[in-house]
Protein backbone atom coordinates (compact mmCIF):
# COMPACT_ATOMS: atom_id res chain seq x y z
CA UNK A 1 0.00 0.00 0.00
CA UNK A 2 1.32 3.41 -0.95
CA UNK A 3 1.20 6.23 1.58
CA UNK A 4 1.79 8.99 -0.97
CA UNK A 5 -0.47 11.84 0.16
CA UNK A 6 -1.29 12.56 -3.47
CA UNK A 7 -3.10 9.19 -3.65
CA UNK A 8 -5.67 10.51 -1.18
CA UNK A 9 -5.97 13.82 -2.99
CA UNK A 10 -6.27 12.12 -6.39
CA UNK A 11 -9.16 9.96 -5.18
CA UNK A 12 -11.04 13.10 -4.15
CA UNK A 13 -10.16 14.84 -7.44
CA UNK A 14 -11.64 11.95 -9.43
CA UNK A 15 -14.76 12.09 -7.26
CA UNK A 16 -15.23 15.87 -7.50
CA UNK A 17 -14.36 16.14 -11.25
CA UNK A 18 -15.71 19.51 -12.51
CA UNK A 19 -16.27 21.05 -9.07
CA UNK A 20 -14.22 24.15 -8.25
CA UNK A 21 -10.88 23.58 -6.56
CA UNK A 22 -9.32 27.05 -6.84
CA UNK A 23 -10.86 30.25 -8.18
CA UNK A 24 -9.48 33.78 -8.24
CA UNK A 25 -11.00 37.24 -8.34
CA UNK A 26 -9.63 37.80 -11.84
CA UNK A 27 -11.57 34.87 -13.26
CA UNK A 28 -9.07 32.02 -13.20
CA UNK A 29 -10.59 28.67 -12.29
CA UNK A 30 -9.17 25.22 -11.74
CA UNK A 31 -11.59 22.34 -11.32
CA UNK A 32 -10.51 19.16 -9.55
CA UNK A 33 -10.07 17.49 -12.94
CA UNK A 34 -7.90 20.43 -14.04
CA UNK A 35 -5.77 20.00 -10.91
CA UNK A 36 -5.35 16.29 -11.58
CA UNK A 37 -4.38 16.80 -15.21
CA UNK A 38 -2.17 19.86 -14.77
CA UNK A 39 -0.31 18.38 -11.83
CA UNK A 40 0.55 15.52 -14.23
CA UNK A 41 1.85 18.03 -16.78
CA UNK A 42 3.95 19.77 -14.15
CA UNK A 43 5.18 16.42 -12.85
CA UNK A 44 6.37 15.67 -16.38
CA UNK A 45 8.20 19.00 -16.49
CA UNK A 46 9.84 18.34 -13.11
CA UNK A 47 11.00 14.93 -14.35
CA UNK A 48 12.49 16.45 -17.50
CA UNK A 49 14.29 19.01 -15.32
CA UNK A 50 15.96 16.15 -13.46
CA UNK A 51 13.85 15.86 -10.30
CA UNK A 52 13.70 12.30 -8.98
CA UNK A 53 12.05 10.63 -5.99
CA UNK A 54 13.50 12.07 -2.79
CA UNK A 55 14.91 15.19 -4.46
CA UNK A 56 14.18 18.56 -2.90
CA UNK A 57 12.44 21.26 -4.94
CA UNK A 58 13.03 24.72 -3.46
CA UNK A 59 10.25 27.18 -4.34
CA UNK A 60 10.27 30.95 -3.82
CA UNK A 61 7.37 32.27 -5.88
CA UNK A 62 4.44 34.64 -5.56
CA UNK A 63 1.09 33.22 -4.48
CA UNK A 64 -0.82 31.67 -7.37
CA UNK A 65 -2.99 28.63 -8.10
CA UNK A 66 -0.13 27.28 -10.23
CA UNK A 67 2.15 27.22 -7.17
CA UNK A 68 -0.31 24.82 -5.51
CA UNK A 69 -0.33 22.66 -8.65
CA UNK A 70 3.48 22.58 -8.43
CA UNK A 71 3.22 21.38 -4.82
CA UNK A 72 0.87 18.62 -5.96
CA UNK A 73 3.23 17.67 -8.80
CA UNK A 74 6.09 17.30 -6.30
CA UNK A 75 4.00 15.00 -4.12
CA UNK A 76 2.95 13.01 -7.15
CA UNK A 77 6.50 12.06 -8.16
CA UNK A 78 7.86 11.65 -4.63
CA UNK A 79 9.73 14.95 -4.62
CA UNK A 80 10.20 16.95 -1.42
CA UNK A 81 8.57 20.38 -1.53
CA UNK A 82 10.54 23.21 0.09
CA UNK A 83 8.59 26.51 0.22
CA UNK A 84 10.61 29.66 0.86
CA UNK A 85 9.38 33.04 2.08
CA UNK A 86 9.16 35.55 -0.76
CA UNK A 87 10.77 38.11 1.55
CA UNK A 88 14.03 36.19 1.88
CA UNK A 89 17.11 38.01 0.61
CA UNK A 90 19.78 36.61 -1.67
CA UNK A 91 22.03 35.81 1.28
CA UNK A 92 19.23 33.90 2.99
CA UNK A 93 18.42 31.98 -0.19
CA UNK A 94 22.10 31.10 -0.54
CA UNK A 95 21.97 29.46 2.90
CA UNK A 96 18.83 27.45 2.11
CA UNK A 97 20.16 26.22 -1.22
CA UNK A 98 23.43 25.13 0.39
CA UNK A 99 21.71 23.48 3.33
CA UNK A 100 18.85 21.68 1.54
CA UNK A 101 20.78 20.80 -1.64
CA UNK A 102 17.72 20.94 -3.93
CA UNK A 103 17.72 19.43 -7.40
CA UNK A 104 15.68 22.39 -8.65
CA UNK A 105 15.10 25.99 -7.56
CA UNK A 106 11.83 27.52 -8.79
CA UNK A 107 11.79 31.31 -8.50
CA UNK A 108 9.92 34.39 -9.71
CA UNK A 109 10.77 35.41 -13.28
CA UNK A 110 12.05 38.81 -12.18
CA UNK A 111 14.89 37.30 -10.11
CA UNK A 112 15.86 34.60 -12.60
CA UNK A 113 19.37 35.95 -13.24
CA UNK A 114 20.16 36.27 -9.53
CA UNK A 115 18.72 32.80 -8.93
CA UNK A 116 20.89 31.22 -11.62
CA UNK A 117 23.99 32.84 -10.12
CA UNK A 118 23.09 31.52 -6.66
CA UNK A 119 22.40 28.08 -8.11
CA UNK A 120 25.84 27.94 -9.73
CA UNK A 121 27.47 29.10 -6.50
CA UNK A 122 25.63 26.56 -4.31
CA UNK A 123 25.70 23.60 -6.69
CA UNK A 124 21.96 23.56 -7.43
CA UNK A 125 21.75 21.89 -10.86
CA UNK A 126 18.62 23.55 -12.29
CA UNK A 127 16.53 26.74 -12.10
CA UNK A 128 13.03 27.33 -13.43
CA UNK A 129 10.67 30.29 -13.12
CA UNK A 130 7.01 30.54 -12.18
CA UNK A 131 5.09 33.81 -12.30
CA UNK A 132 1.84 34.75 -10.60
CA UNK A 133 0.02 34.99 -13.96
CA UNK A 134 0.59 31.36 -14.99
CA UNK A 135 3.79 32.37 -16.78
CA UNK A 136 7.44 31.39 -16.55
CA UNK A 137 9.76 28.71 -17.89
CA UNK A 138 8.21 25.98 -15.71
CA UNK A 139 4.76 26.55 -17.23
CA UNK A 140 6.27 26.57 -20.72
CA UNK A 141 8.05 23.30 -19.96
CA UNK A 142 4.83 21.78 -18.62
CA UNK A 143 2.99 22.56 -21.86
CA UNK A 144 5.62 20.60 -23.80
CA UNK A 145 6.30 17.81 -21.32
CA UNK A 146 4.97 14.26 -21.42
CA UNK A 147 2.52 14.08 -18.50
CA UNK A 148 3.36 11.87 -15.52
CA UNK A 149 0.03 10.12 -14.93
CA UNK A 150 1.56 7.74 -12.38
CA UNK A 151 1.72 8.36 -8.64
CA UNK A 152 4.96 7.16 -7.07
CA UNK A 153 4.43 4.58 -4.33
CA UNK A 154 5.87 5.79 -1.02
CA UNK A 155 6.10 4.73 2.59
CA UNK A 156 4.46 6.73 5.37
CA UNK A 157 7.86 7.94 6.58
CA UNK A 158 8.98 9.23 3.19
CA UNK A 159 9.44 12.98 3.13
CA UNK A 160 6.77 15.16 1.56
CA UNK A 161 8.18 18.57 2.48
CA UNK A 162 10.81 20.49 4.38
CA UNK A 163 9.78 23.65 6.19
CA UNK A 164 12.50 25.85 7.67
CA UNK A 165 12.11 27.20 11.20
CA UNK A 166 12.10 30.91 11.93
CA UNK A 167 15.68 30.85 13.17
CA UNK A 168 15.08 32.67 16.46
CA UNK A 169 17.83 30.74 18.26
CA UNK A 170 20.32 30.58 15.42
CA UNK A 171 20.29 29.48 11.79
CA UNK A 172 16.97 28.21 10.45
CA UNK A 173 16.69 24.44 10.56
CA UNK A 174 14.84 22.30 8.04
CA UNK A 175 11.94 20.49 9.73
CA UNK A 176 11.25 17.30 7.79
CA UNK A 177 7.56 16.51 7.23
CA UNK A 178 6.52 13.05 6.07
CA UNK A 179 3.52 12.05 3.99
CA UNK A 180 2.02 10.53 7.15
CA UNK A 181 2.62 13.77 9.07
CA UNK A 182 0.69 15.85 6.56
CA UNK A 183 -2.05 13.27 6.01
CA UNK A 184 -2.67 12.84 9.75
CA UNK A 185 -2.80 16.60 10.28
CA UNK A 186 -5.28 17.17 7.44
CA UNK A 187 -7.50 14.21 8.39
CA UNK A 188 -7.68 15.41 11.99
CA UNK A 189 -8.57 18.99 11.02
CA UNK A 190 -11.20 17.91 8.49
CA UNK A 191 -12.87 15.99 11.31
CA UNK A 192 -12.43 18.66 14.00
CA UNK A 193 -13.64 21.49 11.78
CA UNK A 194 -16.39 19.44 10.06
CA UNK A 195 -15.03 20.33 6.63
CA UNK A 196 -17.05 19.08 3.66
CA UNK A 197 -17.27 19.42 -0.08
CA UNK A 198 -19.82 22.20 0.47
CA UNK A 199 -17.26 24.51 2.07
CA UNK A 200 -15.73 27.48 0.29
CA UNK A 201 -12.56 28.75 1.96
CA UNK A 202 -11.58 32.41 1.68
CA UNK A 203 -7.79 32.03 1.39
CA UNK A 204 -5.88 35.24 2.08
CA UNK A 205 -2.76 33.72 3.69
CA UNK A 206 0.72 33.30 2.19
CA UNK A 207 1.50 29.79 0.92
CA UNK A 208 5.08 29.47 2.14
CA UNK A 209 4.21 28.41 5.69
CA UNK A 210 2.20 25.75 7.50
CA UNK A 211 -1.12 27.56 7.84
CA UNK A 212 -1.55 28.78 4.29
CA UNK A 213 -0.17 25.68 2.58
CA UNK A 214 -0.32 22.53 4.67
CA UNK A 215 -3.41 23.43 6.70
CA UNK A 216 -5.58 25.44 4.30
CA UNK A 217 -4.78 23.64 1.06
CA UNK A 218 -4.45 20.10 2.40
CA UNK A 219 -7.70 20.34 4.35
CA UNK A 220 -9.49 21.69 1.27
CA UNK A 221 -8.13 18.86 -0.86
CA UNK A 222 -8.93 16.20 1.72
CA UNK A 223 -12.54 17.37 1.93
CA UNK A 224 -13.05 18.13 -1.75
CA UNK A 225 -13.94 21.72 -0.85
CA UNK A 226 -13.11 24.87 -2.82
CA UNK A 227 -10.85 27.87 -2.25
CA UNK A 228 -11.05 31.49 -3.30
CA UNK A 229 -7.40 32.47 -3.69
CA UNK A 230 -6.68 36.09 -2.76
CA UNK A 231 -3.17 37.55 -3.27
CA UNK A 232 -3.18 39.03 0.24
CA UNK A 233 -5.47 40.20 3.02
CA UNK A 234 -7.59 43.17 1.96
CA UNK A 235 -10.47 44.00 4.30
CA UNK A 236 -12.61 45.53 1.53
CA UNK A 237 -12.34 42.38 -0.58
CA UNK A 238 -12.93 40.12 2.42
CA UNK A 239 -16.21 41.88 3.18
CA UNK A 240 -17.26 41.49 -0.44
CA UNK A 241 -16.53 37.76 -0.33
CA UNK A 242 -17.89 36.80 3.11
CA UNK A 243 -21.44 36.25 1.80
CA UNK A 244 -20.06 33.70 -0.71
CA UNK A 245 -17.71 31.91 1.69
CA UNK A 246 -18.24 29.47 4.53
CA UNK A 247 -14.76 29.34 6.09
CA UNK A 248 -11.91 31.80 6.50
CA UNK A 249 -8.43 31.15 7.85
CA UNK A 250 -6.27 33.98 9.11
CA UNK A 251 -3.82 35.33 11.66
CA UNK A 252 -4.77 37.58 14.61
CA UNK A 253 -4.05 40.79 12.70
CA UNK A 254 -6.67 39.81 10.10
CA UNK A 255 -9.35 39.48 12.75
CA UNK A 256 -8.28 42.62 14.60
CA UNK A 257 -8.94 44.54 11.39
CA UNK A 258 -12.30 42.86 10.82
CA UNK A 259 -13.70 43.26 14.34
CA UNK A 260 -12.85 46.98 14.29
CA UNK A 261 -14.86 47.45 11.09
CA UNK A 262 -18.53 48.42 11.26
CA UNK A 263 -19.22 46.19 8.26
CA UNK A 264 -18.74 43.09 10.42
CA UNK A 265 -22.37 42.29 11.17
CA UNK A 266 -24.52 39.17 11.64
CA UNK A 267 -25.87 39.79 8.14
CA UNK A 268 -22.42 39.98 6.55
CA UNK A 269 -21.34 36.72 8.18
CA UNK A 270 -24.64 34.86 7.83
CA UNK A 271 -23.15 32.25 5.48
CA UNK A 272 -19.90 31.83 7.43
CA UNK A 273 -19.68 28.78 9.69
CA UNK A 274 -16.03 28.90 10.76
CA UNK A 275 -13.23 31.41 11.33
CA UNK A 276 -9.84 29.83 12.08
Amino acid sequence: MSHNLFETFAAKMRERTDADFITTRDGRRYSYTDALNQSAQLAGALTELGVKQGDRVAVQVDKSPEAILLYLACLRIGGVYLPLNTGYTGDEIRYFLKDAEPALFVCRPKIADEARALAIETGCPAVATLGKSADGSLINAAHKATPREDIVALGERDLAAILYTSGTTGRSKGAMLTHKNLASNAETLVSAWHFSANDRLIHALPIFHTHGLFVACNVTLMAGASMLFLPKFDADIIFEELPRGSVMMGVPTFYTRLVQDERLTPETTANMRLFV
